[in-house]
């Protein structure tokens, strides 16, 4: 495996994206790019890296803007710009043009977690004619309080306010997520039943939870997620698109899953190819259980070799 570092100016026009393109050592059948989540990074998805690698793809993955290696090296944690809920979407895209200077004739990829999996269905709406497949991990539906948390931030802007930092909107967004869950340990429990994931999570330098993006910022989040509901969102994603949805039926995000069955009923309504999966007796980050990390991957990869095969036939 080689690791090539690439860096983009933003679609914000503030920051500078960093981001990685992992080559395998044989040659690629196919390339995947990765899409991290809200308060992450792209690196804790190394484990699926590698075994992608293995398997003969490109991966290629970045830092979102207030995010990880982005936000670390600019010290810029809570300010996602002023140019709206599609900033991310657009960067990803950035990052897709870069891939095609090498990889533009290969079969093409997108697996989003989580925010990345919001990020993904904004880009399958815009840029859907880029994609060979589309994997969502850890989808959501809609998240309570969401209209009224909208409302509240959108007043705050108007007011002047965008720019200011209060952890109330996004502890308001989050703090229900460990409802169904006796005794949590931790505010971030939900995340997974392996207390060193949950550990793992909160000691990562790269991972910002606790600096908390302006309201400005939670605005474009609380948006992006207004913005895939309903077959209103499905309808503006290609058909041609086969999609695999993937979550752990303890997965508050995805309504324990209830939302992610929404979502792929949205897909199927307005003549989409889904298949669904569920792990039961998980949480949000299947990918990193190292209970199931395996068996999530390998699903994963047999989704893209079969229709990288059918597009190479």
């Amino acid at each position: 495996m080689a690791i090539h570092e690439v860096e983009f100016k933003s679609f914000n026009e503030i920051e500078t994206v960093k981001g990685w393109i992992y080559t395998p050592i044989r040659e690629p059948i196919g390339v995947v790019q990765i899409v991290h989540g809200y308060g992450e990074h792209s690196r804790r998805y190394l484990h699926m890296i590698l075994t992608l690698n293995e398997a003969g793809f490109v991966v290629a993955a970045d830092d979102h803007v207030g995010h990880g290696k982005t936000a670390y090296d600019s010290d810029n944690w809570s300010n996602w710009g002023d140019k709206g809920y599609m900033t991310m979407a657009e960067d990803e895209q950035k990052l897709r043009e870069l891939i095609k200077e090498d990889y533009g004739d290969l079969p093409y990829f997108m697996f989003g977690h989580s925010m990345g999996s919001m990020i993904a269905r904004l880009y399958a709406t815009k840029y859907g004619e880029e994609l060979d497949g589309l994997i969502l991990c850890g989808t959501s539906e809609i998240f309570p309080e969401m209209e009224n948390i909208v409302s509240e931030l959108k007043a705050e802007i108007d007011a002047g306010n965008g720019e200011q930092v209060d952890p109330d909107y996004q502890n308001r967004m989050f703090e229900w997520m460990t409802e169904r869950i006796e005794n949590p340990n931790t505010p971030n429990d939900w995340i997974s039943k392996d207390p060193d994931i949950v550990a793992d999570h909160a000691n990562d330098p790269f991972n910002n939870f606790t600096s908390v993006p302006n309201i400005q910022s939670l605005y474009q989040f609380a948006q992006m997620i207004q913005q895939i509901l309903g077959t209103e969102w499905s309808e503006k994603v290609p058909t041609d698109i086969p999609i695999y949805n993937i979550a752990g039926d303890e997965d508050p995000v995805g309504r324990y899953g209830e939302g992610v069955y929404a979502v792929s009923n949205w897909l199927l309504e307005t003549g989409h190819q889904v298949k669904t999966k569920l792990y039961s007796g998980y949480r949000h980050e299947i990918h990193n259980h190292r209970e199931i990390r395996d068996e999530v991957v390998a699903g994963i990869i047999d989704f893209i070799t079969e229709h990288a095969r059918v597009k190479a036939n």
